[in-house]
């Protein structure tokens, strides 16, 4: 390996979403900002037995500008999604790609050679195997499993598809990601239920920083969305239940009357790379956006619920902070795990105490989960999309359906966007089994040292 300094920055260059809210970054931001929400009654017939009727589902998405043929049968929605946030994030970092089906080009230089129908990009900025790709998903394609089970009791072992040992697995998007794009590095899965998506990206800055890649992609994806797992979570009492007549007043961050998180599905891709190489190829402020810290922690607690004090919580955020060398009054912006669970609120907040004391109630907090769902693994991602687009353009978004703050002495944005001046962000993504993970999100300019 060449010589490299210990600690390199690390920025955001490329960005792709497909969530309820719709398809592309755009839509996403379009509607945290304004606060409009994605969560539906669950209609399908599937669905006629379940305890809880609401979600935010993926609507109206194409598969067959990204995945066609076989391919596309064979694969999960999830990982299509997954596809089509990677190649937007792929397009907006500047990479092309090729059109869907085109035969690749074979230039003789090895970093650009052809890899076959797959490939999709025709040139990439750096060495193919300093590319690397990370899948986080709590679940992975879970419906392929449940698919192929009910199969085997219906029919038999030849009735269960050989592609469920390749593509049933949580890293079967990040193989599908690698073997697209010719990315030769690694390419594994990072699975720690609703923090995986924060984790993903936590592992891809430290991988850059100390040099074991030069860029990495992305994917957070998760699709729980069905009976199965509506179920299991309604038996856990952790949804919110009794919504079926008004779906979009259910998620409540905050708020006194929250029953409960709303599941919802999706894909959100990120792309990070290292500084040296993005401002070398990034004029337009694409690269001005730093992933500068990251830390994860364990309560070591309970299955489900979070220390009610806190306090893994508050050590992964300063477990962050110190990692970025950032301090307490450097953050201008908290986006909140805010799931709207009773105990994992109230902890969140018992945590934000720890760590800001009475500062931190003048820093201005938004919970986007009432807006775009709970996308669990993907949720990590999504709200690190959404805290980049807030440094960008300097609104912070709403919290939806904030109508009586439990927390009233904290400034947690309700009702419409604020201005504010925003340089620093802090991300929070905390999940069952106790896991905690926060990352810490600055902007940066081209005289910022």
């Amino acid at each position: 390996m060449t010589s490299l300094p210990d600690r390199r920055r690390v920025v955001v260059t490329g960005m792709g979403a497909v969530t309820p809210c719709g398809v592309g970054t755009d839509a996403l931001w379009d509607a945290v900002v304004a606060g409009q929400s994605a969560i539906t009654r669950l209609d399908a017939p599937a669905f006629a037995g379940s305890p809880v009727r609401i979600g935010g589902q993926v609507r109206g998405f194409d598969p067959a500008p990204y995945v066609q043929g076989a391919l596309a049968r064979r694969i999960s929605p999830v990982q299509q999604w997954a596809i089509a946030a990677a190649d937007e994030a792929m397009r907006h970092a500047g990479i092309e790609l090729s059109p869907f089906g085109a035969t690749p080009i074979d230039p003789t230089d090895g970093r650009n050679a052809s890899l076959g129908a797959d490939c999709l990009a025709l040139a990439l900025p750096w060495p193919r195997e300093r590319f690397a790709i990370i899948a986080a998903t709590g679940s992975g394609p879970i419906d392929a499993m449940q698919a192929a089970t009910r199969a085997f009791d219906a029919k038999g072992a030849r009735a269960v598809p050989p592609t469920l040992a390749v593509y049933g697995a949580p890293d079967g998007a990040a193989t599908l990601l690698a073997a697209r794009y010719g990315a030769f590095g690694a390419s594994p899965a990072v699975s720690a239920t609703c923090a995986s998506g924060a984790m993903g990206l936590g592992t891809a800055l430290r991988w850059i920083r100390h040099g074991y890649a030069d860029a990495v992609l992305v994917a957070g994806m998760e699709d729980c969305l069905g009976p199965i797992n509506l179920a299991a979570n309604a038996r856990l009492h952790a949804l919110a239940i009794g919504y079926e007549d008004h779906p979009r007043a259910a998620c409540r961050p905050f708020d006194r009357a929250r029953r409960g998180f709303v599941m919802a599905s999706g894909a959100c891709a990120m792309l990070l790379e290292a500084e040296s190489t993005a401002r070398a190829r990034c004029a337009d402020g694409s690269a001005d956006i730093e992933l500068a810290g990251y830390a994860a922690t364990s309560d070591a607690w309970h299955a489900t619920a979070p220390r009610p004090d806190g306090t893994g919580a508050a050590r992964a955020m300063l477990a962050c902070l110190a990692d970025a060398g950032a301090s307490v009054d450097t953050i201008d912006h908290i986006n909140a795990h805010g799931t709207g669970t009773p105990q994992g609120d109230a902890a969140e907040i018992a945590a934000l105490e720890t760590v800001f004391g009475a500062r931190g109630h003048a820093i201005p907090i938004a919970a986007t989960k009432a807006t775009t769902g709970h996308l669990l693994g993907a949720a990590g991602v999504a709200e690190a999309i959404v805290a980049a687009r807030t440094l960008a353009t300097g609104l912070v978004p709403p919290t939806r359906n904030l109508t009586d703050p439990e927390f009233p002495d904290w400034d947690i944005v309700a009702n419409a966007a604020r201005a504010a001046h925003v340089t620093t962000a802090l991300s929070n993504s905390f999940g069952f089994g106790g896991h905690n993970a926060a990352l810490l999100l600055r902007k940066r300019t081209h005289d910022t040292p």
